[in-house]
């Protein structure tokens, strides 16, 4: 009997699993993923949420179960339009970084065209520093999309960030990032 070959899983990294419609999106950036002949594996799991926890039960569950979805891929394309801030989602930093340390192949792509440099100004302008960021603290310029570590780790890995600007505020549901990302993925894995 000859074994079909399994199909190499794409972890899907980005802040979307926070949107109200998650789920649809998900599924969308997974028939893509389909169609590129890979699998997509899109990290919102309702059920994880929907048992009862209490005391950090619920973020253990997610964190074990996130971590042992990117376990299981074979590459990660990551989400790094800002979020919440000036900077890419934390959870999806951690992730790319997750992946980079496995040294699988990684892609990212980003919403906006403006610079870390540029949105950090504007930030500082508007935030009335909320946070613990001061004036006086360098604010690191290399004309790049968010921090270094994030780009660097993507161009060691053989890849570039794919820059697509939304017109006025970024759009997490504007994919015509994602499928260049999908696209030179899937060239890298010879799919």
């Amino acid at each position: 009997m000859t074994k079909t070959p399994q199909r190499r899983r794409i972890y899907l990294a980005g802040p979307e699993v926070f949107l109200p419609n998650a789920l649809e999106l998900g599924a969308e950036k997974c028939r893509l993923v389909a169609e590129a002949g890979l699998e997509g594996v899109f990290p919102h799991d309702p059920k994880l949420k929907a048992q009862p926890a209490g005391n950090g039960v619920e973020a253990e569950r997610i964190f074990f179960a996130n971590t042992a979805l990117l376990s299981s891929c074979d590459a990660l394309i990551a989400n790094l339009t800002p979020f919440r801030g000036v900077s890419a989602d934390a959870g999806t930093v951690f992730e790319l970084g997750f992946m980079f340390a496995l040294r699988r192949p990684i892609a990212a792509y980003t919403n906006t065209a403006e610079s870390y440099h540029a949105r950090t100004a504007v930030f500082r302008d508007r935030a009335g520093f909320a946070d613990a960021d001061r004036p006086e603290c360098e604010v690191e310029d290399h004309d790049l999309s968010d921090n270094l570590m994030l780009e660097m780790a993507l161009i060691a890995s053989g890849a570039r960030l794919i820059r697509h600007p939304s017109p006025g505020a970024p759009d997490m549901t504007d994919l015509t990032a994602f499928r260049r990302c999908l696209e030179a993925l899937a060239q890298r894995l010879g799919s």
